[in-house]
Parts: C-alpha cells; sequence; structure tokens
C-alpha cells in the first residue's frame, strides 16, 4: 500500500463538533501506573493510537494482565513485584515517552530487561534521562554509552537525589519521580520552567503523596500505588489542530468537546488568544488531582503575529509545528525562540517544519532555537514529506484547507501514532466533496 495521501485544495468552510482522541501522555502513564499498581485499574478514553499500544506491548510482556475493549482499557495487577523477566526485547516503537519513562520505572525493579524502539528512537537522545538515573544507581547500559537505544537495563536499589533540571522535559522529570518512587530517601526535582504535570497528578490519582511548591517537587520513596480509575480527556495537542484551522479556515467555526485543559499544557491556547482569535473555553467543575477538562470554540478570526518564547514554549512544545502554520496566516512577524528542544523530537522539527512550509510559499526562515514566520501569505500545493513524524503530518494536512493546490503528504501514516481517526474528521467538519 502506498503510503501518501493526496489531498486537493478545499478553501472551503469547516463546521461541526468533534471529540478529539485521548491524551497520550495521560494514555501511556496509565498504563504504566495501573501496572505498578496493586489490583485492577480501569481507564476510560484511552488513545489506541501506536505508542499508546506499544506502551500496553511492554508491559503485557512484562506478565501484566491488560485487556483492551474499545477506548476502554483494564489493567490488573499485583504490582512490581509480580513481574516476570521478560523472554522478549521490550519494543517501544516510536514512542521516546514510553521508553523515557520505562527507563525510570525498570531502573527500580527485580529484573533485567532491553528497550529498543524504531529508527527515528534509535536517534534520539537518552543520556538527558541515564545521568540522573545512574546518580540514583541504576544499571543502564547501551549505544554510545547509554545515550541510544538498545538500552539494557539492570534493576537495582535506588537511592533519593535532589536534581535540577537542565531543560524543561516532562519525560525526564517522570522518569527520575518514577524512580524515586522506588528509591530510599525523598526525591527532589527542580524546576526552572514548569514542565507538564500529569505525572505528579496521577501519583496523587494513584495513593501516593507529592509535594509540589515553587518549581520544587519532592517525593518519598518506598510509597505503594492503589488502583483506581483513570478517566482520559482529549489530547489539546491533537485538538490544536482543528482549532488552528478553524481559525484559518474562511467562515468557519469548529467546537471541540471534553479536551484536556491542564494549565501545564494551554499554552496553544494562549497563543490563539494573543494573536486575535475568537475563542471560548467552557471548564467543567474541577476535581482535586484529576486533569481539568472542558469545550473549546473557535471561528475565522483576523489574526496578528506576535512573539512565542520563554515560560510558554514547554506549555506547547508539541504544537509549534501547527503554530508555524497558524503563524503564515497572521499578519506581522511571528518569531518562535527558546525552542531547541524542537530539535530533538521525532526530527529536528525547526528545520522540518521551516522546509516543509517552504515548499508550500511561506515565509518562514529557521533560528538556532525556532524560527521567524512573516505573514499572511497565500500557500500553494506540493509534495510534503512528513519525516515519519505525526505533527508534521497532520500540520500539512491542514494546510491544504486553506492551499491554492493540492498537498500530497508522504508516510502519512504516521498520523495513527497521535490520532487514528484524523483524516475521518477532517471529512466530517469539511464542505468540500474532495475530503469525502
Amino acid at each position: 500500500m502506498k503510503d501518501s495521501i493526496k489531498l486537493q485544495a478545499n478553501q472551503v468552510a469547516l463546521n461541526g463538533t468533534l471529540k478529539v482522541p485521548g491524551d497520550k501522555s495521560i494514555s501511556h502513564r496509565s498504563i504504566m501506573f495501573g501496572a505498578m499498581a496493586k489490583g485492577k485499574t480501569t481507564v476510560d478514553g484511552f488513545l489506541l493510537g501506536d505508542d499508546c499500544l506499544s506502551t500496553i506491548s511492554c508491559f503485557q510482556k512484562l506478565g501484566v494482565d491488560i485487556v483492551v475493549d474499545g477506548h476502554e482499557v483494564t489493567i490488573t495487577s499485583d504490582g512490581m513485584e509480580s513481574w516476570k523477566e521478560p523472554d522478549e526485547i521490550l519494543d517501544t516503537g516510536n514512542s521516546g515517552t514510553t521508553t523515557r519513562l520505562m527507563l525510570g520505572i525498570l531502573a527500580g525493579s527485580n529484573i533485567h530487561s532491553v528497550l529498543v524502539g524504531d529508527e527515528s528512537i534509535a536517534k534520539r537522545p537518552m543520556k538527558r534521562v541515564i545521568e540522573p538515573l545512574r546518580q540514583m544507581g541504576a544499571k543502564i547500559s547501551g549505544r554510545s554509552g547509554g545515550q541510544f537505544t538498545p538500552l539494557a537495563v539492570q534493576g537495582t536499589d535506588l537511592k533519593a537525589i535532589d536534581y535540577t533540571m537542565p531543560v524543561a522535559s516532562a519525560q525526564v522529570k517522570s522518569a527520575i519521580l518514577l524512580a524515586g518512587l522506588q528509591a530510599t530517601g525523598v526525591t527532589i526535582i527542580r524546576e526552572k520552567e514548569v514542565s507538564r504535570d500529569h505525572t505528579e497528578r496521577m501519583l496523587r490519582q494513584f495513593g501516593a503523596t507529592v509535594n509540589c511548591k515553587d518549581g520544587v517537587i519532592q517525593l518519598q520513596g518506598g510509597q505503594k500505588l492503589a488502583a483506581t480509575h483513570v478517566e482520559v480527556p482529549g489530547d489539546i495537542s491533537s485538538a490544536a489542530f482543528f482549532l488552528v484551522a478553524a481559525a484559518i479556515a474562511k467562515d468557519s467555526s469548529i467546537r471541540l468537546e471534553k479536551v484536556g485543559l491542564n494549565p501545564t499544557r494551554t499554552g496553544i491556547i494562549d497563543v490563539l488568544k494573543n494573536m486575535g482569535a475568537q475563542l471560548e473555553i467552557e471548564v467543567e467543575p474541577d476535581t482535586e488531582d484529576k486533569e481539568p477538562i472542558g469545550s473549546v470554540s473557535i471561528k475565522t478570526s483576523e489574526l496578528h503575529g506576535i512573539e512565542i518564547g520563554g515560560e510558554l514554549i514547554p506549555r506547547l512544545i508539541d504544537e509549534i509545528p501547527i503554530i508555524a502554520l497558524l503563524a503564515t496566516q497572521a499578519n506581522g512577524t511571528t518569531v518562535i525562540k527558546d525552542a531547541e528542544e524542537l530539535k530533538v523530537k521525532e526530527t529536528d522539527r525547526i528545520t522540518a517544519v521551516v522546509e516543509e512550509l517552504k515548499k508550500l510559499g511561506a515565509d518562514i526562515v529557521a533560528t538556532d532555537d525556532g524560527m521567524i514566520i512573516n505573514g499572511p501569505v497565500t500557500l500553494t500545493g506540493g509534495v510534503l514529506k512528513s519525516y515519519g513524524d505525526h505533527r508534521i503530518g497532520m500540520m500539512g494536512a491542514i494546510a491544504s484547507v486553506i492551499s491554492t493546490g493540492p498537498i500530497e503528504i508522504e508516510q502519512a501514516s504516521c498520523i495513527s501514532v497521535s490520532y487514528p481517526n484524523f483524516f475521518e474528521h477532517l471529512r466530517n467538519v469539511s464542505t468540500s466533496e474532495t475530503l469525502r
């Protein structure tokens, strides 16, 4: 089967109501925490994307009983002590979250295991996780001194550390916390810029005590997790593509329901508001320690360029590809800075986004830590490389909504990593026959 899709130029209105797939970050963690906890954990709204299915597969190989019934998942476990040593390699696929967080979990276990991912994962740096884990006593080996997969982990006793995060990274922070849960002493993490806090919230939901104040997180080791029920909200990173689509397509109006509105993830909302988007949010009553949820409505808007950087970047790092597309339709100049983290995502997203949007006629240049975009411009068609990166693939698809010519997206199947029914949803809100 040819792994590309060609979307005709649309330039039509987008209207309707959508419920985007479950949050990828929370779906991953629900499986991990459920496997570590004792008892039966149930999960509603689970994302059936390739990355999250890789997480399930890894824990099933550890002997954890996991049953998937549609978007409902049941995890039955007697805790980490009951896990068996896997007789095969744990394949994390394209998932950096699975790879990095499992290093933290497995470091304090009583088993030996080997982690490997796809070609993209093999190029992604693991040193930032390995170094603090080794400070805790972890026994991890791999290519280039443990910088790259495959990685072998020999579970061992760990000790708590006091660690200052060099860069904002929820994956690194989470790996340390999950190792700290099994370590002797109090693990302390100091963040200069607060990254997404799904792990801290879910630890509390599973019965652990975590103290967070003024960028300092403290976790007492030796705590046991208790099974619970997890409700996975819609992924705001997935919602971002339709929020941008409605803002830039003519005569459009889209409502997204049951979207996660965790403050550490709503940078895209701030950017849209700051650029002048007509946007309304309805927040459901908040429940302590659980993820905030609400509905977001947006319509075609007159936009203007802004500067995006600093503490805002960790709150929208995954949305920068679609924000770059948004900026091509705004009046004036948009500057994205302090986003060096983009270079170590599924691909070097700074280079990839700039090169692909240039093919469509965007006025965009790369910088060392971001990009500069001038708008508005009329986007033409072309053949876009997704680089096997789901967010770049979806960026190209949304560009077709306003382009004057067709856009062909190579390796379009990568979109299933986070949004398996993306094209179905795009058809549902489009009035264009070319998408139906």
